[in-house]
C-alpha cells in the first residue's frame, strides 16, 4: 500500500465538499508498538528532541503514507498531569507497561487552596523544536494534524470524576476556575499549532461519555465544557482550517449542540455497543464528516476474512455522498491483531474509489 499523499481529499471530506477521488483514511493516533510491528522500523514515542530524532520522523511519515494516510497526527509536548498508574501491559505487542488513569491517580485538585498549590504547565514554555522538524521534514501533499487533549478530560485528570462531581455542587466557582485555566492553555495551544503552516486540521481528543450517557449532565457541559470548545473551533476556522472532535461515549443527548453550537466539523470515535458508524452517518453525516467506525472488537478478535467482510459491509453503508473516511473505531491500539489492520486498509484501497462506486 502506497500512494502519493494529497490532504485535499481528506480536507473535501471534513468540510463535506463533494466527492473525493478515493475514500481516505483517518485514525486518532497508532500505539508505537504497532507502528514499529507494521513498518519494521521504530517510529516516533513523543515529539522530543533526541539524538536520532530525524531518523525517527522518517519512519513515523513513512507508516503513515504508506498506509495511504494523507497525514501525520502531531502532539506538542504538553501535559496538565503526570499522575498515572502504571500496570503490567499483556498485549502481545508492547513497551512493557501500560499507563493509565484512575480515581485515586486524579484527584490532584480537590479544594482552592490545592488550585493555588498546583504548578500548572505553561504554553509558553513548549519546546517546538521536534514538531517543527516534523513539519518541516513532510513530503509534498501531507500535513500535520495538531493533536490537544481534551477541556473536559484534563479537568477530570486533575480533579478525578468524583471530584469534579462534588465541586459541582459544593464548589461551582472554583469548577469555572479550573475550566477558566485549561481552556485557556488549549486556546493558546491551538493558535500556537495553527501558526505552522503544515499543520491542516486540528483534532482534539476529549471524551465525554460511556455506554449509556455523558459523564456530566448535559447543563453541565453546556456550561463549563462547550463554551471552551467552541472557542477552541472558532480559533481553528478563523485559520481556515477543519477541527475534529475525537470523543468516546454515548453523546446521543449532545450531538445537536456539538454540531450547531460547539461548530464542529467532524466526529471520530465510534463503537458498536452504543451506535454503528452506519447509524451515525445516516442521523448526522449530512452536517458533519463521520470518521472511522471499524469496531476495535472486531480489529481485535475476528479472523482477518471477518475483518474483510466486515470492513466491506461499513464501506458500503457510509460511502454514498462522501463525507465520511475510512479508520478504525478509536484508534490503532497495541492490542489489534496487525493483520486485522491491514486488511481493513487493504479493503479500503481496492473497495474505496468513487470513480467505480
Amino acid at each position: 500500500m502506497r500512494s502519493q499523499p494529497d490532504f485535499s481529499r481528506l480536507r473535501q471530506v471534513l468540510l463535506r465538499q463533494g466527492l473525493p477521488d478515493r475514500v481516505p483514511f483517518y485514525e486518532l493516533f497508532a500505539d508505537k508498538p504497532i507502528k514499529d510491528k507494521i513498518l519494521g522500523k521504530p517510529c516516533l514515542l513523543f515529539l522530543l528532541p533526541s539524538p536520532d530524532l530525524d531518523q525517527l520522523i522518517r519512519n513515523e511519515i513513512e507508516f503513515w503514507s504508506r498506509l495511504g494516510f494523507d497525514y501525520v497526527p502531531a502532539s506538542p509536548p504538553f501535559l496538565f498531569t503526570t499522575k498515572v498508574s502504571i500496570s503490567r501491559d499483556t498485549a502481545s505487542l508492547t513497551l512493557g507497561a501500560r499507563l493509565w488513569l484512575n480515581e485515586a491517580a486524579t484527584n490532584i485538585i480537590k479544594t482552592r487552596a490545592d488550585y493555588e498549590r498546583h504548578q500548572f504547565p505553561q504554553v509558553e514554555m513548549i519546546n517546538w523544536s521536534a514538531f517543527d522538524r516534523l513539519c518541516e521534514m513532510l513530503p509534498e501533499g501531507m500535513v500535520a494534524f495538531g493533536q490537544l487533549s481534551g477541556v473536559l478530560e484534563n479537568v477530570m485528570w486533575l480533579m478525578g470524576h468524583e471530584g469534579l462531581a462534588f465541586a459541582l455542587a459544593d464548589d461551582p466557582e472554583l469548577v469555572q476556575m479550573m475550566f477558566d485555566r485549561i481552556g485557556s492553555a488549549l486556546l493558546k495551544l491551538t493558535r500556537l499549532m495553527l501558526e505552522r503552516p503544515r499543520v491542516g486540521a486540528i483534532q482534539m481528543g476529549d471524551d465525554m461519555g460511556f455506554n449509556t450517557g455523558t459523564f456530566l449532565s448535559p447543563a453541565a457541559l453546556r456550561r463549563y465544557v462547550f463554551p471552551w470548545q467552541k472557542k477552541l473551533v472558532e480559533a481553528t476556522h478563523a485559520a481556515g482550517r477543519p477541527f475534529i472532535l475525537h470523543s468516546c461515549g454515548n453523546l446521543t443527548k449532545i450531538m445537536e449542540e456539538l454540531i450547531e453550537e460547539v461548530g464542529i466539523d467532524a466526529k471520530h470515535s465510534f463503537e458498536d455497543a452504543i451506535m454503528p458508524v452506519a447509524e451515525v452517518k445516516r442521523r448526522w453525516g449530512g452536517r458533519i464528516a463521520v470518521l472511522g467506525g471499524v469496531d476495535l472488537g472486531v480489529l481485535a478478535r475476528a479472523s482477518v476474512e471477518e475483518v474483510r467482510a466486515y470492513t466491506r459491509k461499513v464501506m458500503q453503508d457510509c460511502m454514498e455522498g462522501g463525507g465520511w473516511a475510512l479508520g478504525s473505531g478509536n484508534s490503532v491500539a497495541n492490542y489489534l491483531q496487525p493483520e486485522n489492520y491491514l486488511a481493513m486498509l487493504e479493503e479500503g484501497w481496492k473497495c474505496g474509489s468513487y470513480h467505480a462506486a
